[in-house]
């Protein structure tokens, strides 16, 4: 028998000492994008009418000039269509912050959408993910009409349906965090929130530590994304008009730490916007600027974004369709060889395996690839999918 010089008695006792892991990915289907409309332009037919408009613009351009455009595949056009005539919206914003202003009151437009979303629960036509933003806790007046504004429309809404979040903008301390996960607490529902990250204190505090790793365990399970502000960060970090724009270094690093903190944590992660937007003479121009966005976001990890026009939609799925697309054949041939153990020029481990494995079920989810393209391309089943994306296999 081979001899030791440890303890095994003692090295027990060391190892016992050893937290467990418990590192979490997000869960469940993450929308492409979150559509935000201010309160008192959403009606009953707000979904239906993106679409239509979204429709519309695509319908202006032929596929191959569409392709030209943006550099796509022309296949890629009737693609887009397919998903904006299907499902236009994965994920709507009702906004009672920036975009809804300043009002007398709140309250009217508050239970009238949630009476709306009500409705389309109830007949099946509400988005995968829906909710309101409401406004910031920058003041006490403006912490108190949002919370008004958020019990009035829970109170109309009811029993909260599954993929309801509510959007907590401009945090800047772990205080705000703190208070909010408290009311939540209030209420008779199991509410969830997302945080905007969309100041510099929600970034580093004062006292030079990462925020958002504190503002995550303020929520105490309750936070489900960090939503990234364009405008509102640019401006705080004293940027001037012409460089506020998702491609300047400062988000870069704003999105590396937002990354990094949410990590393991099982949160999601979402882009910002843009403001050029693609209607009347400025069409192409907008979108070849959505589409470049959009594309430098999935490369870098963002796999989600706010769109703020009906006619970004249809930049918004040909760049995520593309994106998928484009590597679609070379990720299944290097996923079947790992799975095959076939060896090759690369030599993959299970995070590869993970990563790959976790794309093509967001391609899934989103439209770009179908269930028997996957089979067809990988050999294996959506169970093998998902367990090789969970590393259950390993």
């Amino acid at each position: 028998m081979p001899r030791t010089s440890l303890d095994p008695a003692a090295v027990a006792a060391l190892t016992a000492r050893l937290p467990a892991v418990d590192l979490r990915s997000p869960s469940g289907r993450q929308p492409v994008h979150t559509c935000y409309v201010p309160a008192d332009k959403v009606t009953d037919s707000t979904v239906a009418d993106w679409g239509a408009q979204a429709l519309a613009a695509l319908g202006s351009r032929s596929p191959s000039a569409f392709a030209a455009l943006l550099g796509v595949p022309e296949d890629l056009h009737e693609r887009v269509r397919a998903k904006l005539a299907a499902e236009p919206v994965e994920d709507l914003r009702i906004d009672f912050e920036d975009g809804y202003g300043t009002r007398p009151t709140e309250d009217d437009d508050a239970e009238r959408t949630a009476l709306l979303v009500r409705r389309w629960v109830a007949e099946g036509r509400a988005p995968t993910r829906f909710g309101l933003r409401m406004k910031s806790f920058d003041t006490k007046a403006l912490a108190d009409r949002g919370l008004r504004t958020l019990d009035i429309f829970l109170t109309a809404l009811g029993d909260v349906p599954p993929g309801f979040v509510i959007t907590f903008p401009k945090v800047t301390s772990v205080a705000q965090v703190e208070v909010f996960t408290d009311v939540l607490d209030l209420f008779d529902h199991d509410l969830r929130f997302e945080i905007q990250v969309e100041t510099t204190q929600s970034i580093v505090d004062g006292s030079g530590r990462l925020a958002v790793p504190q503002f995550l365990s303020a929520g105490r399970g309750r936070v489900t994304a960090l939503h990234f502000g364009t405008y509102d960060y640019t401006a705080s970090c004293g940027l001037g008009a012409a460089h506020q724009h998702l491609a300047h270094g400062a988000c870069d690093f704003a999105r590396n730490v937002m990354q990094v903190s949410a990590a393991g944590h099982g949160v999601e992660l979402s882009d910002g916007s843009t403001n050029i937007l693609p209607v009347d003479d400025n069409v192409d121009h907008g979108w070849q600027t959505h589409y470049s966005l959009v594309r430098r976001s999935l490369a870098h990890g963002f796999y989600q974004g706010w769109d703020l026009h009906p006619n970004q939609l249809v930049t918004r799925y040909a760049a995520v369709y593309a994106y998928y697309r484009e590597t679609l054949a070379a990720d299944a041939r290097r996923l079947k060889a790992y799975v095959d153990k076939a060896g090759g020029a690369v030599l993959d481990e299970p995070a590869t395996a993970q990563a790959l494995s976790t794309s093509f079920l967001r391609a899934l989810d989103c439209g770009a690839v179908t269930a028997e393209e996957l089979h067809t391309l990988t050999g294996l089943t959506l169970p093998a999918l998902t367990a090789l994306a969970r590393r259950a296999t390993t």
